[in-house]
């Protein structure tokens, strides 16, 4: 058993000393009466009277700090979808032609996708040359925050670009049992250098799991990125390396599984936001619905507070009043 507030039993248990206090004063009082022979008329059922609101008054506190005991289960109907979103943290999306770069930009239209969720299931993957569950899928739109802050260049192993291990490890992290209900997010600069995404996009459409590709970036002038050692830029052939958005390989997957691709524009608008492209287009996958059950301690006040009233009642009607004014009938 426990008490939402136990405070409420101080006051309870104080009540039967504030009783036979007030009783003590009422007999001194009637013994000092007696004394100057006065006569006091009897007060018939005068311990009653006094019982059941002492008893009512403990009770109805005791009924206050609300006990609680036993398991109660509540059942809920929830319509939700599972949503699995992979990002590129390859070093090219470190490339500055969207502000700050690529992979910031990204990781705040998730943050922005995050706030849409509405009740859905979400789920976060990493990828370079492998795909990386980083969170799974879950409704904890602060524990996605926190996973989705923490990805870095180094959350996935260093190697080519693969965006079908990406996919692979999309369609890994999403229940099988619910493919109605399941839709992969994909955002990348296009950069798949292992041609592996076709065979998986196949698989995603197989399972009836549409893939939304976003590209980011550059499709016409690239950017160069940051060199491993942290000053300037990276270099081939003695040359700066540019990086460019490749819409190809984005289209293909996303026309394989039946999805859609969305461009991300280079300056950010409320309308190519990744919050604005779930309400456009995942909001089209089937919602599924899921009975919950909550179990929490039962309330437990009204078995207390139904008799308590019941003998405050009574006490008011056994009242010194009510009986003088029946005698003067």
């Amino acid at each position: 058993m426990r008490f939402v507030s136990p405070v409420l039993l101080v006051l309870a248990a104080a009540v039967p000393f504030a009783g036979l206090f007030w009783s003590f004063l009422k007999a001194r009082r009637e013994k000092a009466l007696t004394r100057l022979t006065l006569n006091v008329p009897a007060t018939p059922f005068a311990g009653v009277q006094t019982a059941c609101l002492l008893a009512g008054l403990v009770l109805v506190l005791f009924a206050a700090a609300r006990p609680q005991w036993g398991q109660t289960l509540e059942k809920h109907v929830a319509r939700s979808r599972n949503v699995v979103v992979a990002i590129d943290v390859s070093r090219s999306m470190l490339a500055a032609d969207v502000r700050p770069n690529r992979l910031e930009r990204a990781k705040a239209d998730v943050a922005d996708l995050i706030d849409s969720l509405a009740g859905d299931r979400c789920a976060l993957v990493a990828f370079r040359r492998t795909g990386v569950a980083i969170c799974p899928l879950t409704t904890d739109r602060a524990y996605l925050r926190s996973a989705l802050e923490s990805l870095t260049p180094d959350s996935a192993p260093r190697g080519e670009t693969s965006l079908g291990s990406a996919i692979n490890a999309c369609l890994d992290a999403l229940p099988a049992a619910a493919d109605d209900h399941n839709a992969i997010i994909l955002i990348s600069d296009g950069g798949d250098l292992r041609g592996e995404a076709l065979d998986a996009a196949a698989r995603a459409k197989k399972r009836g799991i549409p893939i939304f590709t976003v590209g980011i970036g550059d499709p016409r002038h690239g950017a160069t990125i940051p060199a491993a050692s942290g000053t300037g830029v990276q270099q081939f052939d003695g040359k700066p390396v540019i990086v460019k958005l490749e819409e190809a390989a984005l289209q293909a997957v996303s026309a394989a599984s039946g999805g859609r691709y969305v461009p991300l524009a280079t300056a950010g608008t409320a309308e190519t936001t990744l919050g604005a492209i779930y309400r456009k287009f995942l909001r089209q996958v089937a919602a599924k619905e899921q009975n919950e059950e909550e179990s929490h301690l039962a309330e437990r006040y009204l078995i207390f507070l139904v008799p308590g009233l019941a003998l405050l009642i009574a006490g008011a009607a056994l009242s010194k009043g009510r009986f003088a004014r029946q005698g003067r009938k």
